[in-house]
């Protein structure tokens, strides 16, 4: 992707797309997962790869309704709490009982490591992009389908983009709305509105 470039957001059909291909990979419950806390949670590379257990699970060790993300683990100091999407959820279960998995506190690891290191975390997402030919798409293409996708269903939820802010730990709105996609339907749909 060249530089000042956006990374794409993905379409519904390419998320499903996405998800069909990672449930036939090598360590399919951990790639599942790992897309999914970009794409449902809004999550950067560097979150993922600093995610540890208990900041996703209950005191029992079961995962939770929330993910508790410590400014340790955050850009900038910007630890949030975030409600767990469903489809996430069930994701990291699956995951926190596959045989594969490493025990220790970091929630993604590799066959050589018990941590993924931010940087391989990214190249993942490259290379799984890559492999499906979704060019202009990087790690931060989850991201930036999140906050797209939030943007469009906040006010439904009763929100305002302050809500988006906060759920991707941006210090300002003028961020958030830089993450935003325009959608030309929605906008002749507005216009024919008014």
């Amino acid at each position: 992707m060249a530089q000042g470039k956006q990374a794409k957001i993905l379409t519904v059909a390419q998320t499903r797309a996405i998800l069909n291909h990672l449930d036939s990979t090598r360590w399919g419950e951990r790639n599942r997962a790992m897309f999914l806390l970009s794409v449902k949670a809004g999550l950067r590379a560097k979150e993922i790869a600093s995610l540890t257990w208990p900041m996703v699970t209950d005191p029992e060790g079961n995962v939770a309704d929330t993910i508790q993300l410590e400014d340790k683990a955050a850009k900038g100091d910007s630890g949030r709490t975030i409600p767990m999407n469903k489809e996430l959820q069930a994701a990291l279960k699956v995951y926190q009982a596959a045989p594969y998995r490493k025990s220790g506190d970091y929630v993604l690891n590799s066959e050589r490591a018990n941590r993924m290191a931010p940087s391989s975390v990214a190249t993942w997402f490259y290379d799984l992009y890559k492999k499906l030919g979704y060019e202009g798409c990087s790690s931060h293409s989850g991201r930036r389908t999140f906050v797209t996708n939030g943007a469009k269903k906040i006010v439904e939820a009763g929100g305002s983009l302050r809500d988006i802010q906060q759920l991707v730990g941006h210090k300002s709105l003028q961020t958030t709305q830089r993450y935003i996609e325009g959608d030309s339907d929605a906008k002749r749909k507005l216009v024919d509105m008014i």
